[in-house]
């Protein structure tokens, strides 16, 4: 199955100079939890999600009125293509560990959004095999985006020493 049969097709989108709070508007208006950034010509630069507009809020000093996403999002975004496999998908999620993949054409331009709300409910019982993904494909996709992720070894060594003298 081709990420384009599963994909949602008409993403909510913003740019780099939409405000954090038109960004949260958009976002409560199309119950959804994520925004493509995108530039005049429709190319991907950016995600921004309701996450990163509550940490946004509470780490800077202006109005989210006042704050472009541009300062928000970080320049790096993975990615899938329409005609690309759904495994495939599912192994760049879970590689990434992210819930939602871009899906753009070869100029990078957005077609769609692949989310794990759309791949859940696309899950069949039992192996999916090539006509689909299989609740278990999900799952394990889920566990691989869900796990803890391994300290930084200096850091991991200052806990055991703070927990060493208390």
């Amino acid at each position: 199955m081709k990420v384009e049969e599963v994909m949602t097709r008409d993403a909510i989108t913003c740019t780099p100079d939409t405000k954090l709070a038109q960004a949260a508007r958009l976002m409560w208006e199309g119950d959804c939890g994520i925004l493509p950034v995108v530039t005049d010509g429709g190319r991907v630069v950016g995600l921004i999600t309701d996450r990163d507009l509550c940490m946004a809020s509470f780490t800077n000093a202006e109005h989210v009125t006042e704050i472009p996403v541009n300062r928000v999002i970080t320049g790096e975004v993975y990615s899938c293509q329409p005609e690309a496999d759904l495994r495939e998908a599912l192994k760049v999620m879970q590689e990434h560990r992210v819930r939602r993949l871009p899906v753009v054409n070869d100029d990078g331009k957005l077609q769609g959004l692949l989310s794990m709300n759309d791949l859940a409910l696309e899950a069949k019982e039992g192996r999916g095999g090539e006509a689909g993904i299989s609740y278990a494909d999900v799952v394990t996709t889920m566990k691989a985006i869900c796990a803890h992720r391994d300290l930084p070894q200096v850091e991991a060594q200052g806990l055991q020493q703070k927990a060493a003298t208390h």
